[in-house]
């Protein structure tokens, strides 16, 4: 009696983490990104000479800029800074009135209309998708050169941010405590200061006070196109050829700058 031997054939499958048509897509996508890029720079129309002399054309600007001219900050800088401070707050503040509204119709949890929703959602995207500078632009030419225009600008372009961001934290509340209160017939305003505002307030305070510190940057800015603050000053000052007192200004802003952010920290410790 003879015993045959049964051998299993090879498993011949290959693995593989993509399909040949996702790899496909993929090297499209490459393709795509590739393109874009040649097609910038060509667009850009780059000057090669520019580059070639811009380190030269930097360390004789900061040349220019030293020493420092002090007695300017006195004299003109000081108070433009201030009045950036009060264009960043006053539009932050102003912004609110229209972002807490829309982020009440724009949160699905709370107004169950799609097309209430829709309308919410329309004006924020519109409010984010315009830059500062723009708005700003426009209100100059509306109201003129001037601090309100850039509060005006700063309000406009905040809507968007704190809106989309706080209604994002109103749908991600726990709806358990939402619904317990309903059950017990209280009314809507109730439901609304006793389940959702505890839950969002940490997050309404942080995106307000971020948006503030961002504003205090922006706001530096607007001042290029009219609309007042510091920028003001800067814009003069450079186009006088005045660097002493441009670098004054910019390591003004910077200081400003970091000393928001510090302020920023501590007060979302204590509010949080």
């Amino acid at each position: 009696m003879s015993a045959s031997i049964v051998t299993k054939p090879q498993d011949s499958r290959r693995w593989q983490r993509f399909t040949p048509l996702e790899r496909s897509a993929r090297y499209l996508v490459y393709l795509v990104v590739v393109a874009a890029f040649i097609a910038s720079l060509r667009t850009v129309e780059i000057i090669p000479e520019f580059l070639y002399d811009a380190p030269q054309q930097m360390a004789d600007m900061f040349r220019r800029m030293w020493p420092l001219d002090l007695a300017a900050y006195p004299a003109t800088i000081h108070g433009a800074m201030l009045e950036t401070l009060h264009i960043a707050t006053l539009g932050t503040l102003l912004s609110l009135l229209l972002a807490v509204p829309l982020a009440l119709l724009n949160a699905r949890n709370i107004t169950p209309s799609a097309w209430l929703n829709w309308v919410a959602k329309f004006f924020l995207v519109a409010s984010r998708s315009v830059n500062s500078l723009v708005w700003a632009l426009l209100f100059v030419a509306v109201f003129g050169p001037g601090v309100l225009a850039g509060v005006l600008a700063v309000a406009l372009r905040s809507v968007g941010f704190v809106g989309k961001l706080f209604s994002e934290a109103l749908e991600e509340v726990n709806m358990d405590t939402v619904e317990a209160l309903r059950a017990t017939g209280a009314s809507p305003l109730a439901v609304l200061l006793k389940a959702y505002w505890p839950q969002a307030k940490p997050a309404f305070y942080s995106v307000v006070l971020f948006r503030w510190d961002i504003n205090v940057r922006e706001s530096a800015v607007l001042g290029l196109v009219g609309a007042g603050g510091i920028g003001v000053v800067l814009n003069d000052a450079m186009n006088l050829f005045q660097w002493p007192k441009v670098a004054t200004a910019l390591l003004t802003i910077f200081a400003v700058v970091l000393l928001i952010e510090l302020l920023v920290v501590q007060i979302r410790k204590r509010l949080i």
